[in-house]
């Protein structure tokens, strides 16, 4: 397990890049559901001042 872990010497360069492509792909998911909840947001406020009297 531990040869696992050590990738054959290039552990050093293996783990930070899989740590790397981890979070961008994670900011992916997260990043546009957040925009997505943000421009719900704007859009139900101004629904809702196009109706007041």
């Amino acid at each position: 397990m531990a040869e696992f872990f050590h990738m054959g010497g290039y552990a050093l360069y293996v783990w930070p890049a899989l740590g790397i492509a981890c979070v961008v792909l994670l900011l992916n998911v997260l990043l546009p559901m957040q925009k997505h909840r943000e421009i719900l947001r704007k859009a139900a406020d101004f629904h809702e001042l196009e109706n007041t009297p």
